[in-house]
């Protein structure tokens, strides 16, 4: 009888193991080819990789397919689905409540840059101790596929009158940037040599650690030309008036090279650019330079990957706070209500 594999874990100076399917999670239900399968096989790897306990871990997320991933991975912790764009809040409550708590917010494209782009900005300036995973498809895959703030300047939309976005759309990694997060990086679905390395250095960054994932919607964002299409209908002639089907396909894999730009043929037949950084062309301590290359790989229509910036001199948010060592979720209620004689003590001194 086969026996199932143990997975090394530490947590609060204490090793124990757990059966591989405590890093796994329910079967998921997003659609056959989806990049945000890909992602969330990356992440169960880079936690089995690091140790980290799901019992000391939490789960967050907003709305939308990209929020449906909590539900896939690390099936021993707890998770919570919030409102819409209020994911970073309930992320900031959370880690207030015990600092000790691993956080792993999984979010979308809109679901951050539109209705939660203050939360995410706010989060970023506090630097709340947290892996903020924006899985990036450029579209409101889950209502339709209407544009989100990610998507591209004169894309169109699939369905009938294919109108054309004509607002630029926001570069995540510069809002992360200019906002406060300590490490921010960029990378797409397909790649695991180089997101799982990124995934586990964000798990053990002690502060916001942001990384926008470009993660293809096989269903809605399928025009022709789109950075971020998997339009397999009109180039392979599947039916499109099958209202509700979606077809099987492969997840797209590649392995950039560092310096080089890499090609990407989406299921549509369309391309998209992906430029890995040489770690002797950028210093990730330099937020200027980050921010100038970002800037430079959009006009040359590239994304590009790779770990942009680390700052991990800056405090985090629990730090900052000079928060009791036990976590407040863990006090008890003579600490957390003291009596009148405590306050007058505390009165007589002001």
């Amino acid at each position: 009888m086969a026996t199932e594999t143990m997975i090394p874990v530490r947590s609060n100076g204490a090793g124990f193991s757990l059966p591989v399917t405590a890093f796994q999670g329910l079967p998921s239900t997003l659609c056959k080819g989806c990049g945000h399968n890909s992602i969330t096989s990356h992440l169960i790897e880079a936690c089995k990789s690091t140790g980290i306990d799901p019992y000391q871990t939490v789960k967050l997320s907003g709305i939308g397919c990209s929020s449906k991933t909590p539900a896939y991975f690390l099936q021993y912790s707890h998770g919570f689905n919030s409102l819409h764009g209020r994911m970073p809040s309930v992320a900031t409550g959370a880690l207030l409540a015990n600092h000790k708590l691993v956080c792993i917010g999984i979010s979308g494209d809109g679901d951050t840059a539109n209705i939660g782009l203050g939360q995410f900005k706010h989060a970023c300036r506090r630097n709340v101790p947290m892996v903020y995973i924006v899985e990036d498809n450029g579209c409101y895959g889950l209502t339709k596929g209407q544009f989100s703030a990610t998507a591209d300047l004169d894309a169109h939309l699939r369905r009938a009158g294919g109108e054309a976005n004509h607002v630029p759309p926001f570069d995540l990694c510069t809002e992360a940037l200019i906002a406060g997060a300590t490490f921010v990086a960029r990378s797409f679905a397909g790649d695991k040599k180089q997101l799982v390395p990124l995934l586990k250095a964000a798990l053990s960054h002690r502060g916001m650690a942001f990384l926008d994932i470009i993660s293809p919607c096989v269903t809605f964002n399928d025009f022709d030309g789109s950075t971020k299409s998997w339009d397999w209908a009109k180039e392979h002639e599947l039916p499109l008036q099958e209202v509700g089907f979606v077809p099987h396909l492969p997840e797209i894999e590649v392995e950039q090279k560092a310096g080089e730009a890499t090609r990407v043929q989406l299921h549509d037949g369309s391309w998209i650019v992906l430029r890995a950084i040489r770690h002797e062309e950028h210093d990730v301590t330099d937020k200027v330079s980050a921010v100038r290359l970002l800037q430079e790989s959009g006009r040359s229509h590239e994304f590009l990957t790779g770990l942009l910036y680390l700052d991990s001199a800056r405090p985090d948010f629990s730090t900052e706070l000079n928060v009791v060592e036990t976590p407040l979720a863990l006090l008890g209620e003579d600490v957390l209500r003291p009596g009148p004689e405590v306050l007058e003590a505390i009165m007589e001194t002001i």
